[in-house]
């Protein structure tokens, strides 16, 4: 493979979500400012109706060899981003180095951004009353389930808006325990200087190799660090090549061996880690993607404009560039478009 020219992406916070700059970037280079001039990423897909392209989605991609070399690139990988619900799995390798004693199901849904379904809010709901905590405790805002069915089974039964609904509820469970573990305040576990935010911090940048580049708030309310995607590529790396029994290992054991509480039964995430044995994959908002394999080859992405509906398709021939074969691939690239309910078109990888 070969790499592309890369152009720079955006280095602003996607759209409502606050940040904080530092005087340097990871490398020690002047920090990109919010308003700084950039040139327009390329594009990673095609929206195809009625064979007519009507649109693209730009973006940036860096594939990594087995010994974590860049190998393939489109765009600038090395400007942070927001990697949003990629770096939940840092998360939840430091609730782990903070002392939780958390396997199985519960680390993985520590992980998660799940579905909604009833499994991820029992456990949940499970996870808090173990450590002496309740709903109340949580700060995840109150939603609907993430999945759409889901949503639509849920507003039937007459369901309304909960935090523990919220796809983050599980990362929120977690955090609360290590912190009613160590005695750490449970009412602020979401501000910057929380021990436990503190560690989530340390632990981003012990796996990705950088600085943090910028800190924001996610759409939990939980502080978001920036990272390039080479950085989170390298990150997932760590996960699936870390010594047996580590924080970084145990985690990806965890979200491997049960995906359903990683993400879902309908979602991507889920499939990809059931049809590729050894696989690591978890999405983020604003279509940010990262997926590392046993080997060490890894992956990750952003779209630009946040456009969910082209991940699948990227991710898709992503994998396919990496040398993955499986049948998997097709059923995470189908993202068909519809006239008058039928199948009229579709988005399309353009790499």
């Amino acid at each position: 493979m070969t790499s592309h020219t890369p152009a720079v992406p955006p280095a602003t916070a996607p759209g409502g979500t606050s940040v904080v700059f530092p005087a340097v970037s990871p490398g020690g280079a002047p920090a990109v400012s919010p308003g700084a001039p950039r040139e327009v990423p390329p594009v990673l897909a095609e929206v195809v109706r009625s064979g007519f392209t009507e649109g693209h989605h730009r973006g940036t991609l860096v594939l990594l060899a087995a010994d974590g070399s860049v190998e393939f690139a489109l765009g600038d990988p090395g400007v942070p981003v927001f990697p949003r619900s990629s770096n939940k799995p840092m998360q939840a390798a430091a609730v782990l180095r903070a002392g939780l004693d958390l396997a199985g199901e519960r680390l993985a849904l520590a992980a998660a951004s799940h579905s909604g379904e009833w499994f991820h809010l029992d456990l949940v709901r499970t996870m808090l009353a173990e450590h002496g905590l309740t709903v109340t405790d949580l700060r995840t805002p109150p939603d609907l389930p993430l999945d759409q069915v889901e949503a639509e089974t849920f507003l039937a039964a007459g369901g309304v808006r909960d935090r523990v609904v919220m796809n983050c509820s599980g990362k929120h469970a977690a955090m609360l325990a290590a912190c009613a573990l160590n005695g750490w305040p449970t009412d602020t576990y979401l501000d910057r200087d929380h021990p436990l935010q503190r560690l989530v911090h340390t632990v981003v940048e012990d796996v990705s190799g950088e600085r943090v580049a910028a800190t924001g708030t996610d759409g939990c309310g939980a502080p978001l660090m920036a990272i390039s995607l080479t950085g989170l590529a390298r990150s997932f790396r760590h996960f699936v090549l870390a010594a047996p029994g580590s924080a970084e290992r145990r985690v990806a054991d965890a979200m491997r061996a049960h995906p359903e509480y990683v993400a879902g039964t309908r979602r991507s995430d889920t499939w990809l880690m059931r049809g590729v044995p050894g696989a690591l994959s978890k999405m983020g908002a604003e279509a940010v993607q990262a997926v590392a394999l046993p080997d060490g080859r890894a992956l990750a992405f952003k779209i630009d404009d946040g456009g969910i509906r082209a991940l699948g398709p990227v991710l898709a021939r992503a994998l396919e560039l990496l040398g993955v074969t499986a049948e998997v691939r097709e059923r995470i690239g189908r993202a068909p478009l519809l006239g008058g309910g039928v199948e009229v078109g579709s988005v399309r990888a353009a790499f």
